[in-house]
């Protein structure tokens, strides 16, 4: 259950985090293996996101309640400012539990304090998110060298509603990026996840490649879909109603630990790697250094 100094407020359960830098699971397929995550839970409700079994940690059910019971880490800003003080340089991402830039955060206005500590201590963030939330904090972003990873998986808008179906559209999130960029933000397009069988046909592939280069992102990172515990059942449950002739050829494309084949990995992303060159798109690595700033003048 979540733990007994969680405070129920304005629809969001409060907690306060005894520690905020966290360890990314290695098949999350980021670059960073470290992350700041003031929620936990996500409005997006998208089906493949590979956070949803930490909800059963909490007590909750990886399905429904990651959905709709979003948990606020309150002292999330106050922790990490004395944490990251004692930080050893590495990368880090934000908002691998949960985006940061869901309503939550509308509320909360937690993510400018974070970016400024982190910046204060020279350690560099990757802001992973699909949400114009974003654009509230343009400058500040700007003016860190914070990095923004926009999350599109693919532009068919079909099965953008499906799968993300809190979440805004394709068009939208492309807009975002060139608003992004356009502000001075390095931004690039985590293009995940790529769903087997129903986003990774050749043309599929070629059509979100070309309108992520069309929106002026700096780079595509793609990552296939991952099935760790948790999210193999609100998945397969979903693929299952909706396209149940998939569901045999899901089982044995992936592994118990929810892992696709390395072959069929491999493929993909270098699909994906040789059409984003095409379009004259860098691969995407771990994020540059952040640029010291003054806080007073950004908050």
């Amino acid at each position: 259950m979540i733990e007994r100094r969680s405070v129920l407020r304005g629809g969001f359960f409060e907690t306060q985090a005894r520690t905020i830098i966290e360890r990314v699971p290695d098949w999350a397929g980021i670059p960073q293996g470290w992350a700041v995550s003031p929620y936990r839970g996500c409005a997006h409700a998208c089906l493949g996101c590979v956070s949803r079994g930490g909800h059963r940690r909490l007590g909750l059910d990886a399905g429904r309640d990651f959905d709709t019971r979003v948990v606020v880490k309150a002292n999330a800003a106050a922790r990490f400012a004395r944490e990251v003080q004692r930080w050893d340089g590495q990368p880090l991402a934000v908002g691998v539990s949960g985006d940061c830039y869901q309503e939550a955060e509308r509320v909360y206005g937690l993510m400018p304090q974070i970016v400024a500590a982190a910046a204060r201590a020279g350690v560099a963030l990757t802001v992973y998110t699909k949400s114009p939330l974003v654009l509230r904090d343009v400058e500040v972003l700007a003016r860190s060298g914070t990095q923004v990873a926009v999350s599109i998986a693919s532009v068919d808008e079909r099965i953008r509603r499906a799968t993300e179906p809190g979440a805004v559209s394709s068009q939208a999130r492309l807009e975002l990026v060139s608003a992004l960029a356009q502000a001075g933000v390095a931004t690039h397009v985590l293009m995940a996840p790529v769903l087997p069988l129903l986003t990774d046909a050749g043309d599929q592939l070629a059509a979100t490649v070309r309108r992520i280069a069309a929106s002026g992102a700096a780079g595509v990172h793609p990552v296939v879909l991952r099935l760790p515990s948790g999210t193999r059942q609100w998945f397969l449950q979903w693929l299952g109603e909706r396209h149940p002739a998939l569901v045999a050829r899901y089982e044995e494309l992936y592994d118990r630990s929810g892992v696709p084949s390395a072959a069929y990995e491999e493929r993909i992303v270098g699909q994906i790697a040789q059409l984003a060159a095409s379009y004259g798109m860098a691969p995407v690595g771990a994020p540059v250094v952040a640029r010291p700033f003054d806080q007073l003048s950004l908050v």
